[in-house]
């Protein structure tokens, strides 16, 4: 429980400047964001930027703010367990206004250099302003429990209230438990099952902002350093990435890695024909669309993209923006849009709805707000989506079949479903062999213990998100 967090922060370049009730901005900023995530199950990365932007903050507010907000909710849970500890009750019965300030008193407390009495007086008055006398003594007789003991301490005691070794894991790193154990099953699938408490840590790790170059488009900047495996990834040497987009007309763009390998796994499974048409189902909010566009203008294919929603299907279209190329977008179920589309295509990409467990660092609630009982239905999604984009495929056509998730039902689970309702209609094609040959330096990836081609990306292994390809062919 450690970081490198300012111990002040400045407000429109005043230090210390305080807004309403007496909190910082910074503070006030992040504490709405955790109200939103909780009361509205809104997105901490599509609302903090907005958030940090309407606030007119400073650089370090800024900074502050978005530390305080994501360093908060990645650890929830081990936070609620020494909250429980502190007040000597149940975190789940503490009026949800006053917890959410406690979690960020907490973080503070417990994970950055902020003095103990700032982090205790400012979460005090978070909840004087927001709840009342009563709820602001209760608080400030928590966090000063709180601030008399070391986080080493905390953390021994947390984990001294487990029932389970998989409940000490999962207080100890801050993963539900049945994301403990969803996977350990998928790294002991690739005989790397020791390798557990080292993905657990780089969920709770903010990733470095990773960018890429429209291929045929943009060029990376020289003064960029390359990222090891994307052919048109890099990273910026710190700051505001917005300037660089801006300027670039969005042909320099924030992408994760390991969603460019995604992409490109589908434009070089096989040579590209002039005039192919490709698809990309499940579109929003477009960034592998963007990235397959300007692969299409660059070969002479067409593209087709679908997204159901239409707030995402709008950030599809705002994506395709920066290549001149006319994709039509569509608002359709896939699996209607695909089952309209028999014999049709020569790829398409099905970016399946899922868990989001392989992008924990990035969306830092997701591990709370997912639960066991999603994962049926959507492995059913899954399975239906990739099964009529087979159908859409022309003889020879391929599927990527992507998730940002490593759990075995929705990755390997899927494809042998495919492979036995499709049976030598469809083959596998090496996913594995066609990322090394896209990648600039080897990737470290585990054959699966069936043989199969499938890839799994890992966030400690190779700093991406945790994506699954597999490919697979219409014969």
């Amino acid at each position: 429980m450690s970081s490198a967090s300012p111990r002040t922060s400045s407000s429109r370049g005043r230090p210390g400047g305080h807004g309403a009730g007496g909190a910082t901005p910074a503070r006030l900023v992040a504490y709405e964001t955790l109200r939103a995530v909780h009361e509205s199950e809104a997105y901490a990365n599509l609302l903090l930027p907005r958030a940090i932007a309407s606030a007119r903050l400073s650089t370090a507010d800024a900074a502050l703010a978005t530390e305080l907000a994501y360093g908060t909710l990645r650890r929830q849970g081990t936070y609620d367990a020494v909250i429980a500890l502190a007040a000597d009750r149940p975190a789940h019965d503490i009026d949800p206004a006053v917890l959410d300030a406690l979690r960020l008193g907490v973080h503070q407390l417990l994970a950055t250099r902020i003095a103990s009495h700032a982090a205790v007086n400012e979460c005090v008055e978070l909840v004087r302003r927001t709840s009342g006398k009563g709820a602001a003594g209760f608080a400030n007789a928590v966090l000063r429990r709180v601030s008399r003991e070391t986080p080493g301490e905390w953390m021994s005691q947390v984990e001294a209230s487990a029932r389970t070794e998989d409940e000490r894991i999962g207080l100890r790193s801050a993963h539900p438990v049945w994301v403990v154990r969803a996977l350990r099953r998928a790294l002991a699938a690739e005989g790397r099952a020791d390798e557990l408490d080292e993905l657990l840590d780089a969920d709770n790790e903010a990733p470095k902002v990773t960018m890429t170059a429209l291929p045929g488009l943009a060029d990376v900047p020289e003064s960029a350093s390359r990222t090891p495996y994307s052919p048109t990834g890099f990273r910026l040497g710190g700051g505001d990435p917005e300037p660089v987009i801006a300027r670039s007309q969005g042909r320099l763009r924030v992408q994760d890695e390991g969603s460019q390998l995604a992409a490109y796994a589908l434009t070089h499974a096989s040579p590209i024909a002039e005039g192919e048409r490709w698809l990309d189902l499940c579109a929003g909010p477009g960034g592998k669309t963007a990235l397959l566009a300007a692969e299409a203008l660059a070969h002479g294919a067409r593209l087709e993209a679908n997204e159901i929603a239409p707030a995402r299907a709008g950030l599809v279209r705002q994506a395709l923006a920066a290549v001149p190329l006319d994709v039509p977008v569509s608002e359709q179920d896939g699996r209607i849009r695909a089952t309209a589309s028999l014999d049709t295509y020569d790829r398409i990409l099905v970016d399946a709805p899922c868990t989001g467990l392989g992008a924990l660092r990035r969306r830092p609630e997701a591990r709370w707000r997912k639960t066991p009982a999603d994962v049926p239905e959507l492995v059913s999604l899954q399975r239906e989506l990739a099964s009529t984009a087979i159908g859409a495929l022309k003889p020879g056509g391929v599927l990527a079949y992507v998730t940002c998730s490593p759990h075995l039902a929705e990755t390997s689970g899927v494809v042998a479903d495919l492979r036995r309702d499709w049976g030598d209609r469809i083959e596998e094609l090496d996913a594995r062999a066609v990322l090394q040959s896209v990648a600039r330096t080897p990737l470290d990836l585990a054959e699966p213990a069936d043989g199969s081609g499938r890839a799994q990306l890992w966030p400690h292994r190779h700093g991406t998100d945790a994506m699954f390809i597999a490919l697979l062919r219409r014969r």
